[in-house]
Order: structure tokens, then C-alpha cells, then sequence
């Protein structure tokens, strides 16, 4: 019990020191399951064969310099996944590209500095709250991205800018400020998710 209790331990500072790199450093993490059943995540690559590699470090979110009006679309990334998901949640498929473009720069490998996973980087709670069982694969990383979207499109009765808020920022931070947070990374999310949303929806 103890070995595993240093084990996380250890788990915790290797993420909280990757978390001091510059914004715009990238790394990468390999993750895998030891004799103990504990996941491990490290920098260094395993022994064994049986580990993933994530990408951690600056995807959408955190880009500077970015032209959004110019930057490259990705129309034909994940197309299946993304109509299947936004037909059957009802949630515009443009809007679907603006956020993972916004999110994850279409990169389903993603890791953030702050744990969201996947192409619609997802936290652990929200993975949870919508039954992910693999964050990093396409289908089920969309899926509960896609219904998150629609459940912010229902609790805030369709108000575009709230929705697009409360995917980055937390439905309760929106609430608590009725209306978008005074936060500057996320009016600068809402203003690029909203000129990816446009461009988007006219390609």
C-alpha cells in the first residue's frame, strides 16, 4: 500500500514539474499500468512494450500569434465521428470543429498542463460525468465532448457565448458571473472559437 502511495506520489510531482515548462514546450509522456496495477505516467520510455505516448504540451489554448481569421481548417479530420456525434446530440458540427480546433489543434493524443485529454481535451471529471473510457480514442473522446456541448446548449437555453464559456472555463464559473467570465484566456477563447465557428460553418 505504501509503495503505491509513493508510486502516485511520484505520479504527481513528474506532472506538476512538466507543468513548469514554457507554454509553448512540448514533451512527451509515456503512460502504462505496472505489476501493482498502478498507472504510471514518466518521461522516460519504458522497458516494456505496453505503454502509450501522449504529446503534452501547447495545442489550441494556448497558442499566441495565431491568425485565426487564416489559419488552416481541417474540414475532413474526423468527419464520421464528428457527423454521427452531432446528429445524433444535435449539436452544429461546425461548432464541433471550432472547439476541437480551438482545444486540441485536432490532435488526439493531446495532453494539456492541467489534464485534459483528447480531441476535445476533456478533464477527468467530465470524462466521468459522460462515461469516457478512453479519452485518446476518437469516437468515445467526441462523443462525450459532443454531449457536454449539447447539455451547455440546454442548461443555457441556447446562448451561444455562455456555452462556448462554460466549455472552457466550467459551467459554475459562468453562472457565478452571469455570463462570461472576466478571465482573459477565456474571452480570448470565445473570440477565436467564434471566428473558427464562422469559417467553419461557411466552408
Amino acid at each position: 500500500m505504501r509503495k503505491n502511495r509513493m508510486k502516485g506520489l511520484l505520479t504527481t510531482l513528474i506532472l506538476a514539474s512538466l507543468g513548469l515548462c514554457a507554454v509553448d514546450a512540448h514533451a512527451q509522456i509515456y503512460t502504462y499500468t505496472d505489476e501493482n496495477g498502478v498507472t504510471v505516467f514518466t518521461d522516460r520510455k519504458p522497458d516494456s512494450n505496453r505503454y502509450r505516448v501522449h504529446n503534452l504540451g501547447c495545442y489550441g489554448t494556448c497558442r499566441k500569434g495565431v491568425d485565426w481569421q487564416q489559419t488552416p481548417l481541417k474540414t475532413g479530420a474526423f468527419d464520421a465521428e464528428i457527423r454521427a456525434a452531432s446528429e445524433i446530440f444535435g449539436v452544429d458540427d461546425a461548432l464541433v470543429r471550432a472547439i476541437m480546433h480551438a482545444e486540441s489543434w485536432f490532435e488526439p493524443e493531446a495532453v494539456s498542463r492541467s489534464g485534459a485529454q483528447g480531441l476535445m481535451q476533456l478533464m477527468p471529471a467530465t470524462q466521468r460525468r459522460f462515461g469516457v473510457r478512453n479519452p485518446f480514442d476518437p469516437l468515445d473522446n467526441i462523443t462525450a465532448g459532443v454531449a457536454y456541448l449539447a447539455w451547455l446548449h440546454e442548461e443555457f437555453s441556447g446562448d451561444l457565448e455562455r456555452v462556448i464559456a462554460a466549455y472552457n472555463a466550467g459551467e459554475n464559473a459562468v453562472r457565478r458571473h452571469d455570463g462570461i467570465p472576466p478571465y482573459p484566456e477565456t474571452r480570448e477563447y470565445v473570440r477565436r472559437v467564434n471566428i473558427l465557428y464562422r469559417r467553419y460553418g461557411s466552408s
